[in-house]
């Protein structure tokens, strides 16, 4: 990973560490509060050898003997010999075992010095025990251990420099530390989660994820939008929105797409369902109606077919009667709005899909319509379910794949890509849908606000009459066929 990938990690979950690192520091002061203060107080003893009338070699062979001695004695301090006249001494209710945790004696390099440092609950305990272990530690070495047969003195001297004094505050808890160490631990859980969970997230959130997974351009990039069921022809609907501004975006960088003037015939798909592909084609196909070009919407999906209801317009004829031959193109074909947007829509669910939209009658009704029409795009369902937009991509000018921000994972956009590579068809982008509005994945247009109240607008109100037509639509094309057909039902599938 790259520091721009770290850094992008923190943007996106600094909630997180935040929290983690609060808890952290929490938790610290929890526990300083509620653990009982402990008091340290040290005492100090200094280890000679006695000499009378010595010289100078005298004393530094006795100094040498004392600073080998004083290893010996640290250990001495901790004894349970020294620690149970302690606890016979202060009445101490506790074993010598017990003692001996809260006991440390050292002894400073190359010195003669032996520092007693007990630990208690009241600093009073504290210094009676670090005196009494350095009284009772001079006892034992020197009237006992060291001290020679007969009544002659004992050759080493210990003697006690610095009196264990009761301390004025405790020494632990240390609340400024562990509020320091609460913070960092608290901090560091909070990276490792947040790299831990990026590392494991598979979905797609951003235009770097994609790059992982193709080297395609990204068309464009159409953020999340709550009101999408309420209004999914935002580009019409409201025109100002910053969504719709994005989908004229995903139309500028479609039109410099064709600059070897190819065929201008798009299917736009995605991996897998819920990715918004229908959502977007619609909304494509009204921003390229807005530049006067003359466009076709096809709803190539006869599996879920969903271009008519979006559109308000009437779907129980369309591509499937053309492609059986029950229907020509110019009786089904139905005028959208003010523009030049005419839409074709799926027509009765068949039993064949994948037959119909790979047949010669679908390739030539593509001709047909590109001669008609400056664009042409076509609808259809997601690649890593059914062949159906494989196949129509194949006569098609090229693919467009939604992926949606936040669901689809790399492994599906991979072998959706795959997929198409395979059968060597054109994947001319990637529009990634349902950006998130704010964040490091979020999309330009999302902070941008126009303001402008499109309640009265007469397109919108081109929309209602749309919807409102469409069921008397419905009734005279389906009588047109009836009587074409000479039935006097409605016509079934062919066996």
């Amino acid at each position: 990973m790259e520091l721009r990938d770290y850094l992008r990690i923190l943007h996106k979950s600094w909630v997180l560490i935040v929290a983690c690192t609060l808890v952290g520091v929490g938790a610290a002061a929890a526990y300083s509060i509620l653990v009982s203060p402990k008091y340290d107080a040290t005492t100090k003893l200094y280890v000679s050898v006695r000499s009378s009338n010595a010289t100078s070699v005298d004393l530094a062979q006795g100094t040498t003997f004392a600073r080998q001695a004083v290893i010996s004695y640290v250990d001495i301090a901790s004894s349970a010999r020294v620690l149970d006249q302690v606890i016979d001494e202060l009445s101490l209710a506790t074993s010598a075992k017990e003692l001996s945790a809260t006991i440390e004696a050292t002894s400073p390099a190359e010195t003669s010095l032996i520092e007693i440092t007990t630990t208690a609950e009241s600093p009073q305990q504290a210094a009676d025990i670090a005196n009494s272990v350095g009284k009772n530690l001079q006892t034992v070495v020197v009237d006992e251990l060291e001290k020679p047969e007969g009544d002659d003195e004992s050759p080493v001297k210990i003697a006690t420099i610095q009196p264990a004094l009761a301390p004025s505050a405790p020494a632990s808890p240390n609340l400024p530390l562990n509020l320091a160490l609460g913070m960092l631990v608290g901090l560091a859980i909070g990276l490792g989660v947040a790299v831990l969970r990026s590392v494991l997230d598979t979905r797609l959130h951003s235009s770097h994820d994609i790059a992982l997974v193709t080297e395609k351009p990204i068309l464009g990039g159409i953020s999340f939008d709550p009101q999408t069921k309420k209004r999914p022809l935002v580009v019409h609907a409201d025109p100002r929105n910053p969504h719709s501004e994005a989908f004229r975006s995903l139309r500028t960088n479609l039109q410099f797409m064709n600059v070897e003037n190819g065929p201008r015939s798009y299917v736009v798909t995605s991996s897998v369902p819920s990715e918004g592909k229908s959502t977007t084609v619609a909304n494509l196909a009204i921003a390229l109606a807005e530049t006067g070009a003359r466009v076709a919407l096809v709803d190539g999906d006869l599996r879920m077919p969903t271009v008519a209801e979006n559109m308000g317009l009437e779907g129980a004829v369309g591509l499937t009667d053309v492609l059986i031959g029950r229907a020509e193109l110019d009786e089904v074909l139905q005028k959208w709005g003010r523009g030049q947007l005419f839409v074709l829509p799926s027509g009765q669910v068949p039993p064949n899909p994948s037959e119909l939209l790979g047949s010669k009658a679908m390739s030539r009704l593509l001709d047909e319509l590109l001669n008609q029409f400056d664009y042409v795009l076509v609808d259809a369902p997601p690649l890593l379910l059914v062949t159906d937009a494989a196949l129509i991509s194949k006569i098609t000018g090229g693919a467009i794949l939604v992926a949606a921000s936040g669901s689809t994972k790399r492994n599906e956009l991979a072998a959706a890509v795959r997929a198409l590579e395979h059968i060597g068809s054109r994947l001319l982008g990637i529009v990634i849908t349902m950006l998130p509005t704010k964040g490091p994945d979020s999309y330009g247009y999302g902070q941008y606000s126009y303001g402008v109240n499109h309640q009265d607008d007469p397109e919108v109100a081109a929309v209602r009459e749309n919807v409102e037509a469409a069921a008397k639509r419905s009734g005279s094309v389906d009588a047109a066929l009836r009587r074409r057909s000479g039935a006097k039902e409605p016509a079934k599938w062919p066996v």
